[in-house]
């Protein structure tokens, strides 16, 4: 199954739309963005949480300074690298690069998009099997969906497997 139905009339689209505006104009105006849809949802086989290796993945932008450069939260274009990072680190050591979203909740209490010690408790509970070593992050503003399935998913994906999970959660931001 096609992550995305008919990308090619989605790229046209996009080229023509979005893409051509912010050329002669430099807006990025999402009122022209035409958002991807799919008539089936892309899906796998179901998992038992309570005997898997979950990963967390989250898109709100999380990096820890003292090791690692901030995303591109400047680009119009967006950022479509990842960080992994330990999922016994520090809340107060990440910091969140992604202009795309208020950060007003986050900012109070981090595991409003990475909850590590919500999903720590549940592994200890044996709600989850277990947690990954590492965690992802992204920065979730990617207008152009080919970079996304071209560049974002396949990094993504190696660091899935890397970590061994049989399951994921997205806490998108």
């Amino acid at each position: 199954m096609e992550i995305l139905e008919d990308r090619a009339a989605w790229e046209a689209t996009f080229r023509a739309g979005w893409l051509a505006h912010y050329a002669r104009t430099g807006a990025t105006d999402f009122k022209r963005y035409n958002r991807p849809t799919n008539s089936v949802a892309p899906a796998g086989a179901g998992v038992e949480i309570s005997h898997s290796r979950l990963v967390l993945i989250s898109s709100a932008g999380g990096y820890l300074p003292a090791k690692q450069a901030a995303f591109d939260a400047a680009n119009p274009f967006g950022d479509y690298t990842i960080r992994c990072f330990p999922v016994t680190t520090p809340l107060l050591d990440i910091a969140y690069a992604h202009a795309h979203y208020d950060h007003t909740a986050v900012d109070a209490d981090a595991q409003v998009l990475l909850p590590l010690g919500h999903l720590a408790d549940l592994v200890a509970a044996g709600v989850i099997g277990s947690l990954t070593p590492n965690m992802i992050s992204f920065m979730g503003y990617q207008p152009d969906v080919g970079r996304l399935l071209d560049e974002l998913i396949p990094a993504m994906r190696a660091a899935v497997r890397a970590e061994g999970a049989e399951a994921a959660l997205l806490v998108p931001s």
